[in-house]
């Protein structure tokens, strides 16, 4: 499984998402799932998952699908 589908897998099951929505256009607050809570469980299982400590900074600007990207890509982990 490649990281893409690794950082899917986690948006699906932080945010309790079906596994065919379209992820890649989310933004945070576009779906109820993605509240303040459900962030902080996205980011704990993204830091668990990639094997990655994301400092407060990106915690709060991470407010998209592909913000995600870009941040864990500033650590490291390659799309």
């Amino acid at each position: 499984m490649d990281n893409l589908e690794k950082l899917k897998k986690v948006f699906f099951r932080a945010l309790n998402l079906s596994e065919n929505t379209v992820v890649e256009s989310l933004e945070y607050e576009s779906v109820k799932n993605w509240d303040s809570v459900a962030h902080m469980k996205l980011i704990s299982d993204l830091e668990t998952k990639f094997e990655v400590m994301i400092d407060t900074m990106d915690v709060i600007d991470m407010s998209s699908f592909k913000k995600a990207q870009e941040i864990l890509s500033k650590y490291g982990i390659v799309f």
